[in-house]
């Protein structure tokens, strides 16, 4: 995990610095490739059927105003410059950054009041500022998003069509240092590499109506998921590999060998070993466990933590004592014959 968060970091200050691509249309929550040429800072053009009414404008969009009694603007595209401002006839300079759509409208219909009875202006956003998220990993439609005004986590979920079936149950957020750090309690602050970075469950996103979780997205968040999460098992059972932990952050060891097929007849059940990762590094610790009392209901049940290996080991002994009746069994009766002669 540390690794890949590192590749986060790589991922994230390569993109700032390259990224000299438009960014991906998206239409109807799909995103497309991008056109050479274009930076950031450039208007994508997108149907305005797809721009949010709250979308917030800002320097660099691209509005059109329709409002049929006033000829001088009607059906014209007027860009938003550097310093958030349109330049129209009859009302002159405009400040309109920092305002949705309505809001627009609702200024602009004030001050047609001076040339019309009853204006009822409307704005449409043609082209908007790109402002991109990244999808990494492994999301169904995994790319650059741009985001259109206030944009939280979910939506943009179902916009990249949520997770693949075989993706990981917690997705990592980071963000960078300029757009403050993530608003949660167990967001970390990185100071070095001038991001913040926290890790969201989705099971927290789907069961809570209006979960902390659901951040608003801000400009340059990278969005990732990795494989899901896996327990190994290995050794007397009945098939070795990989679990899937899907939808749970846990599962319980008696779950895992059921699932594996139980153990062997030769399994030593009393010297069962999870050997458990230890964090930011390559070593495992272990832990001892008699599954033969857990199945028995003497010992609690013991949960398996992401990427445990589960070893159930050979019992020699049990192999041995089988080993000599095989041998001894089938000469008593020469020997009981033999002791009544």
């Amino acid at each position: 995990m540390l690794r890949f968060r590192n590749w986060l970091s790589v991922l994230l200050f390569t993109a700032a610095g390259c990224f000299t691509s438009a960014v991906a249309q998206q239409q109807q929550g799909g995103a497309q490739n991008p056109q050479a040429g274009q930076t950031p800072a450039q208007a994508t053009q997108l149907p305005p059927e797809t721009i949010r009414p709250n979308y917030v404008l800002g320097p660099n969009d691209q509005i059109m105003i329709r409002e049929p009694d006033a000829e001088e603007i009607n059906e014209k595209p007027f860009r938003l410059d550097a310093d958030g401002n349109i330049t129209l006839p009859l009302l002159g300079k405009v400040h309109a950054a920092g305002m949705t759509q309505q809001e627009l409208e609702a200024d602009l219909n004030r001050r047609l009041r001076e040339y019309i009875r009853q204006p009822q202006a409307i704005v449409v956003v043609t082209q908007f500022r790109s402002e991109p998220v990244f999808f990494v990993g492994a999301f169904r439609s995994p790319g650059i998003y741009p985001l259109q005004g206030r944009r939280t986590l979910v939506e943009m979920l179902t916009a990249v069509g949520g997770l693949q079936p075989n993706a990981s149950r917690h997705i990592t957020v980071t963000r960078r240092e300029e757009y403050g750090a993530i608003p949660l309690p167990n967001a970390v602050v990185d100071p070095a590499r001038k991001v913040s970075t926290v890790e969201i469950s989705m099971g927290s996103l789907r069961e809570n109506v209006n979960p902390a979780e659901d951040i608003v997205l801000q400009p340059y968040d990278v969005i990732s998921v990795g494989r899901a999460e896996l327990v190994y098992i290995s050794g007397e059972v009945g098939k070795t590999g990989g679990i899937e932990l899907g939808e749970r952050d846990s599962i319980t060891i008696l779950q895992a060998l059921i699932q594996a097929g139980g153990v062997s007849r030769d399994a030593k059940k009393d010297k069962v070993r999870i050997l458990r990762p230890v964090l930011g590094t390559n070593r495992r610790y272990e832990i001892d466990v008699d599954v033969a009392r857990v199945f028995e209901g003497k010992d609690l049940d013991v949960p398996l933590l992401p990427n445990d290996v589960v070893y159930v080991p050979h019992s020699y002994s049990r192999q041995i004592l089988q080993t000599t009746g095989q041998i001894i069994f089938p000469i008593i009766p020469y020997v009981i014959f033999i002791a009544a002669q």
